[in-house]
């Protein structure tokens, strides 16, 4: 209710109107936030627990949910139940093609009553709505409630996506311990687990927070201790819910016993997801119609020239669309107005220009695609000099962000490891950047091309050109820049294979000495920093271990994470790590380079890789501490000889709501963080 007061109160505020460009802004923003719903719904204790449908052995007891039978029943052995919130939740839909974030926290107790062995465990569930009970009699014990015990492949009823707090070890669902963490898809065999290395059903209670981010396509658990909040676990898997899940999901929580037995009590429950239904979809549509009505009032009150000319439009039939497409251009310029009076590098370019400059983006032109679109070849004419030019699409809510935010901020940068931004248009029907032209493309180009070697040389100027790029951003500029997408396509290379880092699409300005606020997590997965993954808060740090996988990839010529064929997965810095406690670093080199590279170099580059991929951000080197030690400057550092495991404390952030908070266009020109 209140945000439907909005263009109310910018009337009656001020006697002097706002320029018609600000309230265009501010108007967007407006529609965004009414299409940026979020279904939630909290329950810090279950005394009245209405919403919730229990099933099978579950009940209600002393505020809490009791899964299964507890001690005071006469059998407590196969024993299962599961309850269900009663409303459905959009997961994804299947007209846009938008698939939702969402993330929950709950807390509970796992009793083993004292056993030296007990089963089976909890678990977090979506399913197909609505919900199907699996039969009691093959769905008990290590099946949890949910999978079927019978048959070669221990499948669901229905297609589930589960992540299971086990504390039965069965040798069968291919369980690593006794006491871990799974995520399960469509059957009980875990696709990712993690060893918990302690008891987790000693009756102590457990925090658990799930959350899913729909870009990064990323699904990550967390649990502590409560008592110890030291004391955490966390798992991530990259999983595309779109292939494994209907539009309309069930959520809710199952658990079993088998012969041996143990209680299991959900405590609490707060659950959010992003809501794409059509309701809400149509509703922002009728809004975004009022609003454009609201627009031109607003106009015709601010300027009877403007009135004028937009009626001279009309009579030249360029249309409503197109009008509005030149009012967003103005909206555009109000935001990258103020930076461009400050730096006197980038120029905005007429569209005409660069359409010849790419003989009109010809195909053959064509470089490459990244998520937010395509970048072509060109010459300019007036001075002659060659260009790359990206092309965004007005269509990416994402990439018209990453358009402001590249030129609001790489206008303001000048050093030698950085990609030139040499002008910007906004014109027709996409939104242009153009770049200096790098002949020899990008660092993953030439890491993974069998055609062509990158020799050593060129490789450790590379890392060093990166971390000097990395230390101007992170110290020596005005405010600090976090970067956020650190990654080999975003280092490019120019004809004497230079390092310039580009793509400044996600960058973050912060004031030094203060914390980047949370964001929706952005980024690539494999080089992106467990804290960040959990708290989406970027910082120097994580910057610093993303900079940590590109040298281990420079020195290794492998990804971050690969997949193998029997669909399972290698971890770079794991297998690194597990060589380095060996003594046998060099035997992760990239096999291509044949022996041919200095053996003090490649071990300084590998373990300094190692120290800025250290899963705990404050043992993270900083960049200068790490130009120190790759120019031999300093000594190497000591590490563990086993990789350590992260140790921080949970995201006290409001884990539901982070999903749907986004950076707006407008806010990028405020002063820190964005």
């Amino acid at each position: 209710m209140a945000t439907l007061l909005l263009p109310r109160m910018i009337l009656s505020s001020s006697r002097t109107p706002l320029p018609p460009t600000l309230l265009l802004v501010l108007l967007f923003q407006l529609v965004r936030v009414m299409i940026t719903d979020a279904l939630t719904f909290s329950y810090p204790s279950f005394d009245a627990a209405e919403g919730i449908t229990p099933f099978g052995n579950a009940y209600f007891l002393d505020g809490g949910i009791q899964l299964t039978k507890n001690q005071a029943d006469s059998s407590i052995i196969n024993s299962t139940g599961a309850v269900v919130y009663g409303d459905p939740v959009l997961l994804w839909d299947k007209a846009s093609g938008k698939l939702a974030d969402f993330s929950t926290h709950f807390s509970f107790i796992i009793d083993g009553i004292n056993r030296t062995i007990s089963a089976d465990g909890i678990a977090f569930f979506l399913s197909s709505y609505p919900y199907h009970e699996a039969s009691v009699r093959d769905s008990n014990g290590g099946a949890l409630g949910l999978f079927l015990r019978s048959g070669a492949n221990w499948t669901a009823p229905k297609r589930i996506v589960a992540v299971e707090f086990d504390t039965f070890k069965n040798p069968e669902y291919n369980d690593s311990s006794a006491n871990h963490i799974g995520i399960d898809i469509n059957r009980i065999v875990s696709v990712a687990h993690r060893d918990l290395n302690t008891s987790i059903r000693d009756g102590f209670k457990l925090d658990a927070s799930i959350s899913y981010n729909s870009s990064t396509e990323n699904l990550t658990v967390f649990l502590s201790n409560s008592s110890d909040p030291k004391r955490n676990w966390s798992l991530s898997y990259g999983v595309n819910l779109r292939d494994c899940l209907p539009e309309k999901v069930a959520v809710g929580f199952s658990a079993a016993t088998g012969n041996e037995t143990e209680t299991h009590k959900i405590l609490s429950w707060d659950f959010s997801s992003t809501d794409l239904s059509r309701r809400r979809q149509k509703l922002a549509l009728g809004l975004r119609l009022a609003i454009a009505a609201a627009v031109v009032l607003l106009c015709g009150l601010c300027s009877m020239w403007f009135i004028r000319k937009y009626i001279c439009k009309k009579v030249n039939s360029r249309g409503m669309e197109e009008d509005d497409e030149e009012e967003e251009d103005k909206a555009i310029d109000v935001l990258v107005s103020d930076a461009m009076q400050r730096a006197s590098g980038p120029r905005r370019f007429p569209y005409s220009v660069l359409a010849n400059a790419t003989n009109n983006f010809a195909a053959e032109g064509k470089l490459g695609q990244g998520g937010f679109g395509e970048v072509y070849t060109g010459v300019l004419l007036d001075p002659r000099l060659e260009v790359a030019i990206k092309k965004i699409s007005r269509d990416s809510q994402q990439g018209r962000k990453e358009y402001i935010s590249e030129i609001i901020i790489i206008s303001q940068l000048r050093h030698r490891n950085l990609v030139q931004l040499i002008g910007y248009c906004h014109k027709k029907d996409d939104l242009l950047l153009v770049y200096e032209f790098m002949p020899n493309r990008s660092l993953d180009y030439h890491l993974y091309n069998r055609h062509k070697l990158l020799a050593w040389p060129e490789r450790y100027k590379i890392a060093l050109g990166l971390a000097s790029a990395l230390l101007y951003l992170h110290e020596e500029c005005k405010q600090c820049v976090i970067h956020r997408d650190v990654k080999p396509s975003n280092v490019m290379l120019d004809s004497e294979f230079n390092a310039k880092l580009g793509d400044f699409g996600l960058a973050r300005l912060v004031d030094h000495g203060c914390d980047s606020p949370a964001t929706v997590l952005m980024g690539t997965r494999g080089y992106m920093a467990p804290e960040y993954s959990h708290t989406g808060k970027a910082s120097k740090e994580s910057d610093v271990y993303s900079f940590g996988m590109v040298i281990l990839e420079i020195a290794c010529g492998r990804k971050p994470i690969e997949e193998r064929e029997e669909k399972s997965e290698v971890n770079l810095i794991e297998w690194v790590w597990e060589l380095y406690g060996k003594g046998m670093c060099l035997a992760a080199v990239d096999e291509r380079l044949n022996l041919k590279f200095d053996e003090q170099q490649m071990q300084r580059l590998m373990i300094v890789g190692l120290w800025c991929a250290h899963p705990a951000d404050n043992l993270r080197p900083s960049i200068r501490q790490v130009i120190h030690v790759l120019n031999c400057d300093a000594p190497l550092p000591k590490l563990p000889c086993k990789m350590p495991v992260p140790i921080y404390y949970p995201p006290i952030v409001d884990l539901y709501n982070l999903a749907s908070t986004s950076s707006d266009i407008y806010s990028l020109t405020s002063t820190s963080g964005g």
